[in-house]
């Protein structure tokens, strides 16, 4: 892990914003777009790591670029449904997001498309109480942490399978806050850090799973 000592996640946390395609579901070769739900396969431990983000009350925010529907490959009502069906597959795990933010434009036609702003702050209009500073960004591309880095959020890559990795990955492991392995690593790893923090103040947190993977 890129795990500096004097690196910390923020606390209190605000928000944890999420990367879609290769963070909670497989990502497809470079190229390649989800276009339907039976092209959407949930990364294992995934819904656990959401469940455990919602049990500590940290808000979980999901942003993505969808370039595809500008290509005409699918549409918002694609995009949208397929979240909607996420959302279901969530619900069995006693989980849920609490957003889903999507940029449907091609390159420089938007301020929306990571890794600008756009997505923040239509989150942020919704949810006033988060804060960049207070915030996590958690994803597996260059544009990712770049996002989180402009905004001042803490920043976390997550290296995923090597033969998906996007270019620039390894630019984005040394600009990261942190690096985990996967979306279930990292939800780990943050609120083993929360914890650790509370004993320290004089307080408990709860939301650590009993056995983490």
């Amino acid at each position: 892990m890129n795990d500096a000592l004097n690196s910390s996640f923020p606390s209190p946390i605000k928000a944890v914003f999420l990367d879609r395609d290769g963070v909670v579901n497989e990502k497809l070769p470079e190229g390649c777009y989800v276009t339907r739900w039976d092209e959407f396969h949930v990364l294992p431990g995934a819904a656990e790591a959401i469940a455990m983000l919602n049990r500590a009350g940290i808000p979980v925010i999901v942003v993505s670029n969808q370039r595809g529907i500008a290509l005409g490959l699918y549409s918002e009502e694609d995009v949208r449904a397929i979240h909607a069906s996420f959302q279901g597959l969530l619900e069995t795990h006693n989980a849920h997001i609490d957003g889903f933010y999507f940029c449907p434009h091609d390159k420089d036609e938007c301020n929306c498309r990571k890794p600008l702003p756009g997505l923040f702050e239509q989150a942020v209009a919704d949810f006033p109480s988060i804060t960049a500073p207070r915030s996590v960004m958690m994803g597996d591309s260059i544009s990712d942490i770049d996002f989180g880095r402009r905004l001042g959020m803490t920043t976390v890559f997550l290296t995923g399978d090597a033969e998906h990795q996007k270019p620039g990955a390894e630019a984005a492991r040394e600009l990261a806050t942190f690096q985990y392995p996967s979306l279930y690593a990292a939800v780990t790893g943050l609120l083993a850090k929360r914890v650790a923090d509370s004993f320290g103040n004089g307080s408990m947190c709860l939301g650590l799973p009993a056995n983490p993977r």
